[in-house]
């Protein structure tokens, strides 16, 4: 983080009511980074982190359930990015008092006097070019306040003109893909309980059928934007595939690799009358009683993510993502009746 982000860190104004997308500027009334919201966040449609980057999670998984997915792959979204922040006015009133209070030193004030004043490259915080353009800083990415990640971004604000594109060495600098993956650490999916039959309780040595109901596992997707920049992408998650861990070791699984696929719009097939001796395309077959408690199942669903956004003609992918949850099953011996 830039050592004025840092400074105004402790300074950050958060506003709750609905503000309009033409009357946002970078920084708002100098604080450096708000919020604003365009739509309500109790029914999480529109909303925007405290920066540039704005949310749309009307198409996003909803419910005490739901919850974010994990990457299969230990990948994560930046911790920081940079994006405008600025307008000259506004990085004035920013550092003019950083400077004053000589908190950082003379050399070093010396020093941003001559870059952002006095010419060398900027004079007079580039106010000849106000509304041509703005200054670029970093922003935290929204809950990575405490990843080491979030100390990468420490260039100082620079300046970006309207329609230019940012320094490419720069690569948190924000783009329609650093917007995609933003995007992924907001989507939500569903919980993964499956339907079994039988329902309430299963016998030793019985096939128990699993299935998910298609209509609850549908796409989902979360759009991030900059509405300053006109950039903006859309991250989707379709579920492939859930793999059961029936919670023993004593039992078995179908299919064997224990991961059901999606088929029809929907995993597995529900049970139907007269079925009882068949193999379930997805479920599992415990072989030893849970005694008087119960075996923990775990249903964990794959999603696989994708995203398009401005300038992009095809879909591009992001490493999938998993979410899973426990489920209580009930397994009882099959009781032989003496005649």
């Amino acid at each position: 983080m830039s050592v004025c982000a840092a400074v105004l860190a402790g300074a950050t104004v958060l506003f709750s009511s609905p503000t309009a997308w033409a009357d946002f500027v970078p920084g708002g009334e100098g604080t450096a980074s708000e919020t604003q919201v365009d739509g309500g966040q109790e029914d999480r449609t529109v909303s925007a982190t405290a920066g540039a980057v704005v949310f749309d999670r009307s198409n996003n998984g909803s419910g005490q359930s739901a919850g974010p997915v994990a990457s299969a792959t230990n990948w994560t979204p930046p911790a920081c990015y940079y994006a405008p922040k600025y307008t000259p006015e506004q990085l004035q009133k920013a550092l003019e008092p950083v400077w004053q209070a000589e908190s950082t030193g003379y050399q070093w004030d010396a020093e941003q006097r001559d870059k952002y004043v006095n010419g060398h490259p900027y004079k007079d915080f580039n106010k000849e070019k106000s509304g041509d353009g703005y200054w670029w800083d970093s922003y935290v990415t929204d809950g990575r306040e405490g990843d080491p990640g979030a100390l990468d971004c420490t260039k100082p604000p620079f300046w970006v003109d309207t329609n230019d594109d940012p320094p490419a060495d720069i690569p948190q600098a924000i783009t329609p893909e650093v917007l995609a993956q933003l995007a992924y650490a907001e989507i939500r999916v569903p919980s993964t309980a499956v339907d079994l039959a039988p329902e309430n309780a299963t016998k030793v040595n019985l096939p128990t059928w699993a299935w998910l109901d298609g209509a609850k596992f549908k796409p989902v997707s979360v759009t991030a934007s900059v509405p300053l920049l006109g950039v903006q992408a859309t991250t989707t998650a379709e579920p492939v595939s859930v793999e059961i861990d029936p919670g023993t070791a004593d039992a078995e699984i179908y299919p064997a690799s224990g991961v059901c696929e999606i088929e029809n719009g929907a995993i597995g097939e529900p049970y139907a009358q007269g079925k009882a001796d068949e193999t379930p395309p997805c479920g599992v077959k415990y072989l030893r009683s849970s005694g008087d408690g119960s075996y923990q199942m775990k249903a964990t669903v794959t999603w696989k993510i994708h995203w398009t956004g401005t300038g992009v003609d095809a879909e591009q992918n992001l490493p999938d993502g998993a979410f899973g949850g426990e489920q209580d099953v009930v397994v009882q011996e099959i009781q032989a009746v003496n005649r």
